[in-house]
């Protein structure tokens, strides 16, 4: 069995690259890298050559391709000590000798072509060249390269990137110019955001990404972790600059205030939440953001989130998914085994019409239906999710467009295997050896039918945390498959990838899960031995 998980296992892990790597080429190969400027504001406010560089800097920023400017090729060059400031000295520490600042900047943009065209690259000079610059100010900032980066590779840096364990030299990594101090990791059995009062051991950092690395509060699940985290991208359009993993677990809604003791010792009502401290640095001007928060923090682990009264969107997803999960079998189980005793009768016949009911019409149709009709029992405010009130009545709606198609799904295919199983012989055996119909259709009907069914169980659950898209856009539910939606009309391709891995994931975790609770109810199934 164990052999055959890790079959499964790894055959699961081939076929989410197989996926993401699919949806990556329909992205970005196949569609018009245009139209993620279809509601960019600054690219319709630019033009000509203005627009060309715009529209290579957001490319690059959305994962099409590799630029670099003329500029950047300087910078790199002065970074490494073989251009200074002074065009003079530079053109005597290369031996040239350049009669003035143009002759030696056409020598550099010389270079510049061949290194990149050697690599690639196209190099691309376009008209009206910035004038008046000097080379060491990035003069001709108008010449750049590009070149698009290669399916495999942009697949390759996205899974090795995609976990990530937190230590202690990812300040000095990643922002070599700023001042951490004395790195290391501390144990304490108080946590300082208590007071250190409170008993609440927390495990905390420095020189890490997050200040807390483990901790616990009073709320589920009590232990905490930021050690390791799973990175599925950033947004783009749907949330800008957010990671994709906190778009999808963040808590939504109102602020949750409460009493909160900075680092500093102030004390305030406030939604932030401590525990979430990440480092920030201004890398770009190279200064500190603890300038901004003085008065609160006491180093840079300055980037908090806020704590909310709603559920994240995977909260909303799940809850919404897994009551229309239990409602579905508690229902479409018994209704099932009615129909397959009660076959061509009238129970099996009114079975019959909502299953092709449910099956004929549309689900965009009976959801607007369903919506129609629950707004005039429940009231027109129940038909359109809020995350500001906390009330049952805005999750029935949505609830019941879930729960009927699947009661549908389970008697149409219970009655099928029930059916299946009462021609079997076994049966008939057992009606001769003086069993009674209840103890046919209980102890071994049921029981074999059944078996097909239980596979299902699994991915039933799991799913409930992708969401569904329709209904979650028609009662504007904040879940995870309205995030899909809104990405997909946003151009938001860190998004869509990020929500496929998601979505890949689950559905070969269910399928593992379902292989192995079906030979569990079933002993007589077995994965191990190979068919004769």
């Amino acid at each position: 069995m164990a052999k055959y998980i890790l079959k499964r296992v790894l055959f699961g892990i081939f076929s989410i690259v197989v996926v993401v790597g699919i949806v990556m080429i329909m992205i970005y190969s196949i569609l018009d890298r245009n139209l993620i400027f279809a509601q960019d504001t600054n690219y319709s406010k630019t033009s000509n050559n203005r627009r060309t560089t715009y529209s290579m800097e957001q490319w690059e920023k959305y994962g099409y391709l590799d630029y670099v400017t003329y500029s950047d090729y300087l910078t790199a060059l002065r970074n490494d000590g073989e251009i200074d400031e002074d065009t003079r000295a530079t053109a005597v520490k290369l031996g040239y000798t350049a009669e003035s600042d143009s002759d030696l900047t056409a020598q550099y943009t010389a270079l510049f072509t061949e290194y990149y065209e050697s690599q690639g690259y196209t190099v691309v000079r376009l008209d009206a060249v910035m004038a008046g610059k000097r080379l060491a100010d990035g003069g001709t900032a108008a010449l750049y390269a590009y070149k698009d980066i290669p399916v495999t590779t942009r697949l390759l840096e996205y899974f090795l990137n995609m976990f990530h364990v937190d230590n202690i030299h990812y300040v000095e990594e990643n922002y070599p110019d700023a001042d951490i101090g004395e790195i290391g990791l501390t144990f304490t059995l108080y946590d300082p955001v208590y007071g250190g009062e409170k008993f609440s051991p927390a495990i905390m950092g420095n020189g890490t990404e997050y200040k807390y690395l483990l901790y616990f509060t009073d709320s589920f699940p009590y232990i905490h972790q930021n050690l390791f985290t799973i990175n599925l991208g950033l947004s783009y359009t749907v949330n800008r600059g957010e990671e994709i993993t906190i778009t999808m677990t963040k808590s939504q809604g109102s602020y949750v205030y409460s009493t909160v003791l900075y680092p500093t010792g102030l004390v305030e009502e406030s939604a932030n939440d401590l525990h979430s401290a990440r480092y920030s640095y201004q890398s770009v001007t190279g200064e500190s953001s603890l300038a901004l928060y003085t008065d609160r923090f006491t180093d840079d682990y300055s980037n908090v989130q806020t704590v909310k009264s709603g559920l994240s969107r995977m909260g909303y997803s799940f809850i919404i998914g897994i009551i229309a999960t239990i409602l579905a079998y508690a229902l479409g189980l018994p209704l099932g085994v009615l129909m397959a005793r009660r076959k061509e009768k009238f129970a099996d016949k009114l079975g019959t019409f909502y299953i092709v009911f449910i099956s004929a019409v549309p689900s965009l149709a009976y959801i607007f239906m369903f919506k129609s009709i629950g707004g005039s029992i429940l009231g027109r405010t129940y038909t359109t999710f809020t995350t500001e009130v906390i009330d049952w009545r805005y999750y029935v709606l949505p609830v019941v467009s879930l729960m009927l198609p699947s009661v549908a799904s389970l008697m149409k295919w219970l009655r099928r295997y029930m059916i299946d199983q009462m021609n079997s012989d076994y049966v008939k055996f057992a009606r001769s050896g003086g069993l009674s119909e209840s103890e046919i259709f209980s102890k071994h009907i049921l029981k074999n039918a059944v078996i097909p069914i239980v596979h299902g169980i699994p991915g039933s659950i799991l799913g409930a945390m992708t969401g569904a898209f329709i209904t979650e856009r028609i009662y504007t539910v904040p879940g995870v498959g309205g995030l899909l939606i809104t990405a997909i009309q946003k151009y938001d391709n860190g998004v869509i990838v990020g929500v496929t891995v998601f979505y890949a994931a689950l559905s070969v975790v269910s399928i593992i899960m379902g292989d192995v609770l079906m030979s569990m109810v079933d002993p007589r199934i077995s994965f191990t031995e190979k068919a004769r």
